[in-house]
């Protein structure tokens, strides 16, 4: 017997805004102006982030600048996303988001992961240490190399 009552408030709340960028998205024309957009749009939504995420959410934007700068930024069901090509390679969600213990860095198809049958898409953040960043840098150029 299931006790699915359908799509909870963090689910349908991250729909709508997912909803609320793509017809921003639509509206935009020249292909600069729209990427300067969409950055403007990610690092709004970083600041408003709580402390705890939003200090590790700008480290993740400083290493996707500096290790992956052929990913355009753009927010994703209202999360700081990257894509290539309109593709999103990896995004970061806060803790909050879906009530989680632990903010994600999650990789999608188009990351170039891949190592044997299985390897991991998503990896949990609880604070940003020099290990982590070297780790999530190496991630990026991996991603897109």
């Amino acid at each position: 017997m299931s006790t699915y009552t359908g799509f909870t408030a963090e689910e349908r709340a991250a729909m709508k805004e997912h909803a609320q960028q793509a017809k921003k998205d639509a509206r935009r024309t020249p292909r600069a102006a729209k990427e300067a957009e969409a950055e403007r749009d990610l690092l709004a939504k970083i600041a408003a982030l709580p402390d705890h995420d939003r200090v590790m959410a700008e480290r993740v934007h400083a290493l996707v600048t500096a290790n992956a700068p052929t990913l355009t930024p753009k927010l994703w069901y209202g999360m700081p996303a990257y894509a290539l090509d309109g593709k999103i390679v990896c995004f970061f969600q806060n803790r909050d988001k879906f009530k989680a213990r632990y903010a994600t860095l999650g990789f999608n198809d188009p990351a170039n992961l891949d190592a044997g049958a299985m390897w991991p898409t998503s990896y949990a953040l609880t604070e940003m240490t020099p290990e982590v960043e070297d780790r999530i840098a190496a991630l990026l150029r991996q991603s897109v190399g």
